[in-house]
């Protein structure tokens, strides 16, 4: 949620994260305003972390370093506000019937990729529209819990342009794959989730994900928090369910069974994709401009470095 940064104590995560973090964001805005002293445009990052791994508590205390310490407005920005309304979600997955990848929100292909952009138009503009400008909120509440987006009179509305954008979310920043690539994937004795979904729907995902790039191409800055291994992110989720039910005294919530399922869903992407998160978004076209941030099962850094 932009500037939302209320966190239940459920996913309070000890931050070991942004005193990595905010090294290497302000040496690459010194470099940026170097680079282009006289713009007015925000310097866009990309924020990319499995779920569960502290995502959230990561980027509420990057925004209140880098606002509060720094002097540096900083807006956050989740794509996960910017999913398909529910009667979009639910034509695409009318369209799609016996693709279960996109019978939910959450895979490439569910996000409304021309509001993102024309979001940003708005933010990257030379000139900061004098009505300010209301940022997108998606209630995953709504409909049961399959979610819509909010009224946009509810909408937060900003009047000053920021210095500074994050836009986080488990998969910003994957680069779709070749034909050949997705296929030696597939192929892959290791996978374990691809093998439960036919090649045809995979290559839907990989060809909706090509209309997300031209977003990932405006980061200045890429930050990865990845694990060590990614079957630790079922772990994690369950825990954070766990933590809920504790906390907010629920009745009920999502099983541990359900929420293995419910992770099923994302992980084919995370199968196909995290790899060229590894490798670095930018490729040779920007180097030194991602930092990757490796943490154990306990979600503790265990190694950091600039790609």
């Amino acid at each position: 949620m932009a500037q939302s940064f209320d966190v239940p104590l459920q996913s309070r995560i000890v931050d070991d994260k942004s005193p990595i973090c905010i090294p290497f964001i302000l040496s690459r805005i010194e470099t940026y305003q170097k680079q282009h002293p006289n713009t007015t445009r925000p310097f866009i990052i990309g924020l990319n972390g499995v779920q569960g791994v502290g995502k959230t508590t990561l980027v509420r205390a990057l925004a209140e370093t880098l606002q509060g310490r720094e002097g540096l407005p900083t807006l956050v920005v989740s794509i996960d506000d910017f999913y398909l309304t529910h009667a979009d979600q639910l034509a695409l997955a009318a369209a799609n019937p016996d693709n279960q990848l996109v019978q939910y929100r959450g895979e490439p292909g569910t996000h409304d990729i021309p509001l993102l952009t024309s979001f940003l138009a708005s933010l990257t503009s030379s000139a900061f529209p004098p009505e300010g400008i209301h940022v997108p909120q998606y209630d995953k509440s709504l409909f049961s819990g399959l979610g819509d987006r909010s009224p946009p009179s509810t909408w937060p509305h900003i009047t000053s342009p920021p210095k500074i954008v994050i836009l986080e979310g488990w998969l910003v920043g994957f680069r779709p794959l070749s034909p050949v690539s997705l296929e030696a994937k597939y192929s892959s004795p290791t996978t374990k989730t691809l093998h439960r979904h036919l090649p045809a729907h995979l290559m839907f995902i990989n060809s909706c994900l090509e209309q997300y790039q031209q977003i990932w191409d405006q980061f200045d800055a890429f930050v990865h928090v990845d694990a060590e291994d990614l079957g630790w992110v079922y772990e994690w989720r369950i825990q954070q369910e766990q933590g809920l039910r504790r906390e907010k005294g629920v009745e009920g919530g999502m099983s541990d069974e359900q929420v293995r399922k419910f992770v099923d869903c994302y992980f084919p992407a995370y199968e196909l994709y995290i790899d060229g998160i590894r490798d670095g978004v930018f490729g040779e076209r920007k180097r030194a401009c991602q930092l990757r941030l490796v943490v154990g099962r306990d979600r503790a850094v265990k190694e950091s470095l600039v790609i």
